[in-house]
């Protein structure tokens, strides 16, 4: 490990930024598991555990963090964040999905989510739906909160989703 002192110079400070960006990224197989070797269930719980530092939660003091794997192999994070006017919040794993979309990601082969120690933290029906929309073979992972990780595929947590009929007469 390198002894260089704090007042590094700003391109050594930058690339240690983007080596730990790059670190978040990780490969996914397309032939095999959702979730490959490069990323394990367990080490994408831990990055919604990193995502669960994150929220912002005054009112119900809640946490929750999302880690959503996109099919190229990048981790989006996503946090809940909470608001006065509760209809207002959004939980973590909307959250994630928002910020890949709004970057130009649409595709998504996982995500794992994470409540405080001691609470499961299975997504909620508006995120099943919302996930669904987006990757109807999404594989779900979720604390069990005894420190257990749960797994489900998206449809069988949202056995019936809704599908906007187009063009129908």
């Amino acid at each position: 490990m390198s002894t260089r002192s704090t007042k590094a110079p700003k391109r050594a400070r930058s690339t240690r930024a983007a080596t730990t960006a790059q670190a978040s990224q990780r490969s996914v197989s397309r032939a095999g598991s959702a979730v490959s070797p490069a990323i394990t269930p367990a080490q994408l719980m831990a990055e919604a555990e990193i995502a669960r530092t994150h929220a912002y939660a005054p009112y119900s003091r809640f946490r929750v963090g999302a880690a959503l794997l996109t099919a190229n192999g990048r981790v989006v994070h996503g946090c809940n964040v909470e608001n006065a006017s509760f209809g207002l919040s959004i939980c973590a794993e909307r959250n994630a999905l928002w910020k890949a979309v709004s970057e130009g990601v649409r595709e998504f082969v996982a995500v794992a989510v994470t409540a405080e120690p001691g609470h499961e933290a299975s997504p909620c029906g508006a995120c099943r739906q919302v996930l669904h929309e987006f990757a109807p073979d999404l594989r779900v992972y979720w604390s069990d909160g005894r420190g257990g990780i749960q797994r489900a595929k998206i449809e069988q947590l949202l056995a019936r989703p809704f599908r906007l009929m187009r063009g129908t007469k």
